[in-house]
């Protein structure tokens, strides 16, 4: 069952529990996908190659930090209509929703939420507008799951902070013009810096021979005596509670888009299977072929009442650390599993960038990874039902 107009399956009538407004934004970014992404997006991903283009675009559909109060640029919109949106750009390409869900959650959510009102003056229209793209450094070479133990530092030089250490497996570092980045001061105190382009000793690698992600551009953040002034400390949050609000926001959009993903996949495959002549009748008639397409459309189901009804709390202020975690994990595990067997119904069409299924499979093998790897968040999960934290 396809909701009426919405070009996807909605099994439960989903679309009931979604306003006019929902349904508008979704249509929008839909058709935004299918004119400015969809296009192209099998080329950009066998050349590797990140359309800096899309950028300023994404500024003008409202993309870029949508739940941002309007008078900074943004959209002043729910987090159902931010989740809609991570979905149907990721409809499209997984790739193309980190670029956007970096920006919004990661450079644009802790200006907000951790800055100071100048900095947030200065920066955040140029990002909800894509005049600037931002990146978010916490990933260090030696310190991912356990981003406590970073080694990138700052020091306290009177006029100015002195900032050294380097960030890895950094989305849009490569283009980025501001770079928010947590590092340690000199009592051990993680804090938050916006280091800016062009700023002496701040260099930005690219991270070439990706099999993933190839669309999204991703890359170093090296640290070489970098003066960052005073007024670039993010003054309202201290410790690793402010780059781990910044996930969950990231998380939440992630768990929306990796149903976007999914969807694609499961209606390629179903596609696919009902024209495919195979013993003089389509393929869709076989047993094992209905099994498949049976449980992709019941496990996007499950994820998109799961979503829904986080979108519902975090609205209302009481989504939690640990829901968000749930819903990540199991909205981009289903995804990956729909773009396997997705890719078995494809045959060996299914290998091809004719069909998205490997370009799928390839982008969520990184989705499942970043913003928190896939065992993490059981054990966050493990750590809230029994009271014991089993990665410490």
């Amino acid at each position: 069952m396809a909701s009426e107009n919405s070009g996807a399956p909605d099994y439960f009538n989903i679309d009931d529990l979604l306003t006019d407004e929902h349904k508008l934004i979704r249509q929008t970014m839909r058709d935004f996908v299918k004119r400015e992404i969809s296009p192209s997006i099998e080329k950009w991903a066998q050349d590797a190659h990140f359309p800096s283009e899309i950028v300023p675009k994404f500024g003008e559909v409202g993309a870029f930090g949508p739940t941002i109060p309007t008078q900074y640029g943004g959209g002043g919109l729910d987090y159902i209509s931010y989740g809609i949106i991570m979905q149907e750009i990721e409809r499209g390409d997984s790739g193309m929703r980190s670029t956007a869900s970096v920006q919004g959650s990661l450079v644009m959510y802790p200006i907000y939420a951790y800055g100071s009102e100048e900095q947030r003056n200065k920066y955040l229209p140029r990002l909800a507008s894509g005049e600037w793209l931002g990146c978010f450094g916490l990933t260090e070479p030696d310190f991912g799951s356990n981003p406590g133990g970073m080694v990138t530092n700052i020091k306290d030089m009177g006029d100015h902070y002195l900032l050294n250490g380097s960030k890895l497996w950094i989305s849009n570092s490569p283009e980025c013009q501001v770079a928010v980045v947590w590092a340690k001061n000199e009592q051990g105190r993680i804090k938050g810096l916006i280091v800016e382009r062009g700023m002496e000793g701040f260099t930005t690698p690219e991270i070439h021979n990706k099999w993933s992600l190839r669309a999204s551009t991703t890359g170093e953040l090296v640290f070489d005596n970098v003066k960052v002034p005073k007024e670039n400390l993010l003054p309202n949050v201290d410790g690793l509670k402010g780059p781990l609000g910044c996930l969950d926001s990231a998380r939440y959009g992630i768990a929306w888009g990796a149903i976007g993903a999914a969807i694609d996949c499961y209606e390629s495959a179903l596609h696919y299977a009902k024209q495919r002549i195979q013993f003089d009748k389509p393929i869709a008639s076989f047993q094992l072929i209905q099994k498949k397409l049976a449980e992709m459309v019941t496990e996007i189901t499950k994820a998109q009442l799961m979503v829904w009804r986080l979108g519902t709390l975090k609205n209302e202020g009481k989504a939690t650390t640990q829901q968000i975690s749930m819903a990540k994990r199991n909205s981009v595990d289903m995804a990956l599993h729909i773009a396997r067997e997705a890719r078995q119904i494809h045959g060996g069409m299914g290998i091809t960038g004719e069909y998205p299924i490997m370009r799928h499979m390839m982008n969520l093998e990184s989705v499942i990874t970043y913003e928190g790897t896939h065992d993490i968040h059981l054990l966050i999960t493990g750590a809230d039902i029994t009271g014991i934290q089993a990665f410490k």
